[in-house]
């Protein structure tokens, strides 16, 4: 119909139905690409500061604000189970909970380290600086899900909650952190008004991250065995956010390159998401 000739009318038309086509093919691919077993679980999300100081907690808190951003447009609930912030600018860490269907299938593209260029605003020198975070996610488990922890191995300690929650907040020591002493795994919940129903989150949170663990160790295994080389999550630079003397967001694993930097740091992430999501399935 377009060819018969100019219509502006039909013209918008057909752009706007084009658009909705390829939004709805993008979702059904999306469903195809997240079929691992905890796809379609809740995710535990962690974002830590690297070393750096000031630059890479305003950083840890820059990327927290992006996961909040993200997880509100996709509407997902998020609960902040734990958050250390520092006295002088940004967080050393934060622990959500976000929940909604296959919030881990997305989520899992983010566990790595995250490097930012910039003129930092800590500088009076106004000097360009390098921060890295690291995030790491794992699926919130079914509560038949057998994971052994033996109570011998854990150590609990409580301290008085900071941040938001009125005088009780000030007066007890409901915050529960509790360690994992064969692994060194450490989980906070200061988010719950009892020190209970604080302790109950951690441990689902530390069962999580055993659980994460132990599956890692399990395909490093089969990997050493086929003699190939694992791509490591942790410890190694995902993505990079450069601000200074260009604008650009790049994913080293799979060369997915997003030039509005600031749409990316507002929590538009989906074509990293995707990108990941493809690549790891052709791997």
């Amino acid at each position: 119909m377009l060819s018969e000739g100019e219509d502006d009318e039909l013209q918008k038309e057909f752009e706007k139905r084009a658009s909705e086509l390829k939004k709805a093919l993008e979702k059904e691919q999306l469903l195809l690409l997240l079929s691992e077993e905890y796809d379609s679980s809740n995710a535990i999300l962690t974002v830590h500061a690297g070393s750096g100081g000031h630059d890479s907690q305003d950083w840890a808190e820059m990327l927290l604000r992006l996961y909040l951003r993200w997880a509100e447009r996709e509407g997902f609930k998020v609960s902040i189970l734990e958050m250390l912030q520092d006295e002088e600018a940004g967080i050393k860490s934060a622990t959500l909970l976000v929940e909604g269907e296959f919030a881990y299938g997305y989520l899992k593209s983010e566990k790595g380290v995250h490097r930012l260029v910039r003129i930092s605003p800590f500088d009076s020198a106004k000097r360009r600086h390098t921060s890295f975070a690291s995030v790491d996610a794992a699926p919130e488990l079914p509560d038949d899900e057998e994971i052994e922890i033996r109570p011998e191995e854990l150590r609990v300690d409580t301290y008085r909650s900071s941040g938001a929650g009125g005088q009780h907040v000030n007066k007890t020591d409901s915050a529960v952190r509790i360690t994992h002493i064969p692994t060194g795994i450490v989980v906070a919940c200061q988010n719950e008004r009892s020190q209970h129903m604080n302790r109950q989150v951690a441990m689902k949170v530390l069962r999580s991250r055993l659980f994460e663990k132990a599956w890692e160790e399990r395909q490093q295994e089969l990997l050493d065995l086929r003699g190939e080389k694992k791509e490591s999550t942790w410890g190694s630079q995902i993505r990079s956010y450069v601000l200074h003397p260009y604008t650009l967001a790049k994913d080293h694993r799979t060369g997915c390159e997003i030039g509005n930097i600031q749409a990316v740091l507002d929590g538009d992430i989906d074509e990293f998401i995707m990108s990941y999501l493809r690549w790891k399935r052709q791997k």
